[in-house]
């Protein structure tokens, strides 16, 4: 794999974790300054976007084996095995 993609994993990844603790976050303590509906609202919204920011890394990782399946297998591998 190279640079670029590793990149976009790991920062796909920190932005689900920094979703996920904010919707934690709102889920604790925003019925203290929020009406409840817009605090469901809201962490619905930050789980949602954490979901779909650990969806995406997946799904990179599939397209990208998927792409270099057939060079793996001519012996063209770009990831050097030992």
């Amino acid at each position: 794999m190279n640079e670029k993609l590793k990149k976009r994993i790991i920062m796909f990844y920190v932005g689900g974790i920094v979703n996920a603790l904010l919707g934690l976050y709102v889920l604790i303590e925003g019925a203290s300054f929020l009406p409840p509906d817009t605090a469901r609202i809201l962490v619905g919204v930050f789980l949602a976007f954490a979901v779909v920011d650990f969806y995406f890394p997946y799904a990179l990782k599939r397209k990208w084996l998927a792409e270099n399946a057939g060079r793996q297998a001519q012996g063209n591998d770009p990831v050097q095995r030992s």
